[in-house]
């Protein structure tokens, strides 16, 4: 995102959207890799049946790292300023998210101009896995 002194972001405005491809068992056997979680529940099936779920499900923190990769395809990541989140609900094997953000305030902090987002990730079913807020500098 870019701004000049001719355009700042409205409250209500979408800055941020990125839709992904579908969480498949390839995606989350790699983030186990990366990230070093191998909790079972994420990879092995008879694993996920016997605690009472249908299939494996997404790694709560892969769901943030989505977000996290839309926000700052839209923000330098240098003019972030703060980051959180709240898990919502368990993302299904082969979901489809789409990350929004969207201005809830603008405001100055020690002469600086920052946005505040209220942030959002949802399956296609339009049910919301994660939500949060980034503050951001403008």
């Amino acid at each position: 995102m870019t701004t000049s002194p001719d355009h700042s972001p409205a409250i209500g405005e979408r800055l941020v959207h990125k839709t992904f491809a579908p969480i498949t068992r390839h995606t989350l056997a790699l983030y186990c890799g990366a990230s070093g979680d191998h909790n079972p529940m994420h990879v092995d099936i008879d694993f996920a049946r016997q605690a009472g779920f249908p299939d494996v499900f997404a790694h709560g923190m892969l769901v943030m790292a989505y977000l996290g990769q839309a926000l700052t395809d839209a923000v330098a990541p240098g003019a972030v300023r703060s980051f959180s989140t709240r898990f919502s609900a368990i993302t299904q094997l082969g979901a489809r998210l789409t990350c929004e953000g969207a201005v809830a305030e603008l405001f100055d902090h020690l002469s600086e101009k920052r946005a505040r987002l209220a942030l959002t990730v949802k399956d296609e079913h339009g049910e919301t896995k994660l939500a949060g807020e980034a503050i951001i500098a403008l």
